[in-house]
């Protein structure tokens, strides 16, 4: 060696892991406009049975968007 160490002293540390936390509440913010708007529309198209599918999706997402949010405000990363 020459004196200066490893090659990779010149570069910045690396960053921290992040979770993905961002990402997880925008994709279940989109899926509860866009499956409420598919189940409005299947229900006036007569198609109850996926309105209703539909509908359990979208509480499904807004119980994961309300979970997203309070482990945001917890502190975790992302």
């Amino acid at each position: 060696m020459t004196g200066r160490g490893h090659p990779d002293d010149d570069l910045p540390p690396p960053a921290p892991p992040r979770s993905a936390l961002t990402l997880r509440l925008w994709l279940a913010g989109f899926g509860v406009v866009f499956n409420g708007v598919a189940a409005v529309l299947c229900v006036r198209a007569g198609l109850t049975w996926l309105a209703v599918l539909l509908a359990v999706i979208v509480v499904g997402l807004i119980v994961d968007f309300g979970w997203v949010v309070h482990r945001k405000r917890r502190g975790d990363p992302g």
